[in-house]
């Protein structure tokens, strides 16, 4: 991954960001996106002055939620565009620029009590995925915190396959999660996963350290 032609990407798609996925709900990649997010929120299971860490906050579609819940909100981006346009939307919230393949953790304040995500894990191959989830466990979670994710998914690798054929916008230069064998690499890094199919290219992940014994 060139990393600095995708943070450009993004840095130019940050002013038109929102209204392409509201022109864009019905059809992949953002198929059902609102109905999506909404659900993100209802696995969290919050609770008013809640610490939650969102990771690739973006436009700040994910944490404007958790805010309206009565949350302390964190995000993290590695584009300036975006955070700048979150900056403007959701000032309360605490945003930090930086590279989730970089020294990441080390602006954060944890431990935080959910860690969650939208639309930004597909970046990055399976292997790097579920090392960035350990990673959160390690340094970023209370004990008994989890993680909630939704992205662009399928679940199965059969399927995932076979969505390819037929969406013009699929992108072969990222990675789009198949469910059966994620939840097969987590469950040999010691975490527990469970997935959602929320739309027809959407779906929800949690995971959860597991306990010893």
């Amino acid at each position: 991954m060139n990393l600095t032609s995708r943070s450009q990407l993004f840095d130019n798609w940050a002013k038109n960001y929102d209204n392409s996925i509201l022109s864009d709900q019905d059809v992949f990649p953002f198929a059902g996106y609102d109905h999506i997010l909404d659900q993100v929120v209802n696995i969290a299971k919050i609770r008013p002055n809640m610490r939650v860490l969102d990771i690739g906050i973006g436009t700040g579609n994910l944490a404007d939620r958790f805010l309206d819940q009565g949350c302390d909100v964190w995000g993290v981006d590695f584009s300036v565009e975006m955070l700048a346009q979150t900056q403007v939307k959701l000032p309360q919230a605490h945003l930090i620029h930086a590279d989730l393949l970089g020294d990441w953790t080390r602006q954060l304040r944890p431990p935080y009590e959910r860690v969650v995500s939208a639309y930004v894990f597909h970046e990055f191959e399976l292997e790097t995925k579920i090392k960035l989830l350990q990673q959160i466990f390690s340094e970023c979670l209370f004990e008994s915190g989890f993680i909630v994710i939704a992205d662009i998914a399928f679940p199965s690798v059969e399927l995932r396959a076979a969505a390819s054929q037929y969406w013009q916008l699929w992108d072969e230069d990222e990675f789009y999660w198949a469910a059966d064998e994620a939840i097969v690499e987590c469950e040999q890094a010691g975490i527990d996963s469970e997935y959602m199919q929320i739309s027809s290219c959407g779906g929800i992940f949690t995971f959860a350290k597991r306990k010893a014994g």
